[in-house]
């Protein structure tokens, strides 16, 4: 058996696929769960401003599934009903798939991200970054997110940035790919603005319960949010 991650990312168009996309943050959890092989799940909305703004983007939800192996989440993929209506009702879908490096924390009381690959800082990486922010802190949380989003416009080796999260403003996470290991520690821990959140994270306790992981992304399908091909390495526009 060889535990892997999925991120699906679904782009909805038309309006009444928008309000489906939205009724299924609380209709297909009861749905999906017991399916054989999915270990962790969780349906995920985004915000405005490529997933950061306090505005709900009624256009994009992400589902996340920790997976026995690859196989499980190929049979889910192609016949559950839930993911079946997803695949036909976006506009543009695209899942990328991840074998764990490390992680530490919780997500709801457990930490789903088993190791299976070793960190090499020169290949491709994803993070995830997971929180439940303390209520008395929301303000201050969200007067530093608008900084730190715009200091990663153009910052080398970001493929792809977005903020999703289960509930508005209270639980929120982020998902990014890097072209390596390096350039992701670089902007984490080097970058003034990150630097500073992180240290206000540790100094005043704005989170109940957090998670960060990294991960290899060993292959990805469908398209729409990201240029990537197997080996990690941007796709050559047409």
């Amino acid at each position: 058996m060889h535990r892997m991650t999925s991120v699906s990312l679904f782009y909805f168009s038309a309006l009444p696929n928008r309000f489906w996309a939205l009724s299924q943050m609380g209709l297909a959890p009861r749905r999906v769960a017991g399916t054989p092989g999915l270990q962790f799940f969780k349906f995920l909305g985004s915000g405005a401003a490529n997933g950061f703004g306090l505005r709900p983007n009624f256009s994009v939800y992400g589902l996340l599934g920790v997976w026995d192996d690859e196989a499980a989440f190929r049979h889910f993929w192609a016949s559950n009903p839930v993911a079946v209506a997803y695949r036909q009702r976006s506009a543009q879908n695209q899942t990328v798939f991840l074998k764990p490096v490390m992680s530490h924390g919780l997500w709801d009381g457990q930490n789903p991200f088993v190791p299976t690959a070793g960190f090499d800082p020169q290949a491709p990486v994803a993070v995830l970054t997971r929180a439940t922010i303390r209520l008395r802190y929301l303000w201050r949380f969200w007067q530093f997110v608008g900084p730190v989003s715009a200091d990663t416009d153009q910052r080398p080796g970001l493929r792809f940035a977005v903020g999703i999260g289960e509930a508005p403003l209270v639980q929120q996470a982020t998902f990014s790919l890097w072209d390596s290991g390096r350039q992701m520690i670089d902007y984490a821990y080097r970058r003034e603005k990150h630097a500073e959140v992180i240290r206000k994270t540790r100094e005043l306790g704005w989170y109940r319960e957090e998670l960060f992981a990294r991960f290899v992304p060993y292959h990805a399908e469908g398209g729409g949010f990201f240029e990537w091909d197997d080996l990690g390495t941007k796709s050559k526009p047409d």
